[in-house]
């Protein structure tokens, strides 16, 4: 399941992108716009920011803004900053998970196919996307 992290944080994104004037946004046109809690915002930004996605400033004229096009953000990266790997066993989601059953399991190739086709859909899918299907 993607929790409220990873879905406002594409939330922000989308809002970045459709208010970009080429300077910073401030957080707290954001949380009203989105009708989100802007201390919760700060903490995801906070990572958004040490992750790469967004940039931002602080002070007057302050706030975030985009590093890049929409079009060049794909949603699983977005989805894996907030969310971790996104997979649905635990053997899966941690390399360092050393099942005795690994070897003679015969759903793993089931899983790691749903993995990759979960992958797949959320790296085909551009934040551009979600903003042209907002509207």
């Amino acid at each position: 399941m993607i929790s409220t992290k990873g879905r406002y944080a594409i939330r922000v994104m989308i809002d970045l992108a459709e208010h970009d004037n080429g300077g910073y946004i401030p957080l707290k046109d954001i949380a009203t716009r989105q009708e989100l809690s802007k201390k919760y915002l700060e903490i995801i930004v906070k990572d958004m920011v040490a992750g790469g996605l967004l940039v931002g400033a602080s002070g007057k004229g302050g706030g975030y803004k985009l590093c890049r096009k929409p079009e060049e953000y794909p949603v699983g990266e977005i989805l894996e900053l907030m969310e971790g790997k996104l997979s649905s066993v635990a053997c899966l989601a941690d390399k360092n998970v050393d099942c005795p059953r690994k070897s003679a399991c015969r759903t793993l190739p089931m899983w790691t196919e749903y993995d990759q086709m979960v992958h797949d859909f959320f790296y085909s899918k551009k934040l551009s996307d979600l903003m042209n299907s907002s509207k």
